[in-house]
């Protein structure tokens, strides 16, 4: 145990005092905050751009639908003709709409166009075509003698209320918290796996080709020597994620201090809608609040903590024994790359599926993924927000340690004899001749 308290020792501070973890440790944090606030600021100047277009109603009966709002505005250009429409907006228009005279409702719909310099959003023209569609729809039923207004009285919007057999309400709120959570926990769970697990592999392959190992297993076990690389390595990149989701909480907080006033400012296209509305917006809003903070105490913060740390654990490692054996084998790291398809194809799959398990986590093949130890610690902690029965996480849990120990007791046999194999490419065959000895 002394020795392995060296070598994890050694393992952490090594990677601690690297001058490219220490540079990623504290411009990561700071990348992750800048990116976020830029796309933010991207949105809030793209929203606050405006587009004038200019329109040509031929038909006489569709001049209703455009009227402005806070990124789109409209001028009608009816009396001066397409052609000359077409002139004046190439100068100072976004773009203009020309709309046919037709006699046929359905003719005037197909014959509708759009002229621009370049080619228009995508946005603004579904936009444009929702309020055609709507108007024309409503001038057939007046061709048809219905009243529009009785049959728009008609139209309902259906909201179902979902709760459990005990009571309990939810929300489409909760579903998409719990997606959040469970997503964000696996995706943080398969990156960590990648960034470490290599992160292993380089360390074992260095003082392989530096000839080191061969005087430290003088004195060391190979098992002891892997497994307090394992462990070192572990222990520096939880310190890292640790640093990182404290500065960047606190960054976040900084930068939403700071532009949060500017930012709701952009609120002011509230104040030119009517008090009703407004008010209406308000009430929806705190109505939502109250919802998510109901559902995010409904949410098993308990178990997924403790499962997250479980399964973090268990995940990074197996495949960091993986990694160190993968290591151990080869010379150099461009000789990595045949033995690394078949240790990402699991976490790939892991995340394919556990994001198809949002739509039905309590399915076979969610519980079929969420027990199968190589894919367990991600699809299971997408699930686990959902509610899973404890004998399936008990479950998970123990097929996931006797994994481990198989996978590390393997492991261990490869590297043994690989770190003392030098000058050639191992194929799968000789792994299991190492795996015999």
């Amino acid at each position: 145990m002394g020795k392995l308290k060296l070598i994890i020792k050694r393992e952490f501070f090594a990677k601690v005092k690297n001058k490219s973890f220490i540079i990623m440790t504290i411009l990561s944090p700071l990348l992750m905050v800048g990116f976020f606030s830029l796309i933010v600021f991207l949105n809030v100047k793209n929203s606050e751009e405006v587009r004038t277009i200019a329109y040509v109603d031929d038909s006489q009966l569709l001049d209703s639908v455009f009227t402005n709002t806070a990124s789109t505005k409209y001028v009608n250009l009816t009396a001066l003709g397409i052609d000359e429409a077409r002139k004046q907006a190439k100068k100072s228009y976004y773009g203009v709409l020309y709309i046919p005279k037709n006699d046929s409702l359905n003719a005037i719909s197909k014959g509708i166009s759009f002229y621009s310099e370049d080619a228009p959003s995508l946005s603004l023209l579904g936009d444009i075509e929702n309020k055609l569609e709507k108007k024309i729809r409503d001038l057939k039923i007046e061709q048809l003698n219905f009243d529009v207004a009785k049959i728009k009285a008609t139209e309902t919007t259906v909201d179902i209320i979902t709760e459990n057999f005990s009571g309990e309400k939810s929300s489409k709120i909760g579903s998409i918290l719990r997606m959040f959570a469970g997503g964000g926990f696996g995706y943080l769970i398969f990156m960590f796996i990648i960034i470490y697990g290599t992160s292993v592999m380089r360390s074992v392959i260095e003082e392989k080709t530096s000839r080191i190992i061969e005087v430290i297993i003088s004195s060391v076990k190979p098992f002891q020597l892997m497994l307090g690389k394992i462990l070192g390595n572990a222990l520096a990149g939880i310190l890292q994620f640790v640093v990182w989701m404290i500065s960047a909480g606190l960054l976040l907080f900084i930068v939403t201090s700071l532009f949060g006033p500017e930012a709701t400012s952009s609120g002011s296209a509230m104040g030119q809608m009517n008090p009703e509305m407004v008010q209406q917006m308000q009430q929806s809003s705190a109505t939502d609040l109250q919802v998510a903070l109901a559902e995010i105490k409904n949410l098993p913060i308990l178990t997924m903590f403790f499962s997250f740390i479980f399964y973090f654990l268990g995940g990074y490692l197996i495949y960091s024994s993986i990694y160190a054996a993968i290591g151990a084998a080869v010379d150099s790291e461009t000789d990595t790359q045949q033995f690394m398809m078949p240790v990402l194809i699991p976490l790939m799959i892991a995340i394919y599926v556990g994001f198809s398990v949002i739509e039905n986590p309590h399915g076979p093949i969610a519980l079929g993924f969420s027990l199968f130890p190589l894919t367990s610690p991600i699809v299971m902690l997408m699930r686990i927000p959902f509610g899973v029965p404890w004998w399936q996480i008990a479950l998970s849990m123990a097929l996931l340690l006797v994994t481990f120990v198989g996978i590390v007791w393997f492991a261990a046999k490869i590297y043994r004899v690989g770190i003392l194999m030098y000058g050639k490419k191992p194929s799968y065959k000789e792994l299991y001749k190492w795996l015999k000895y």
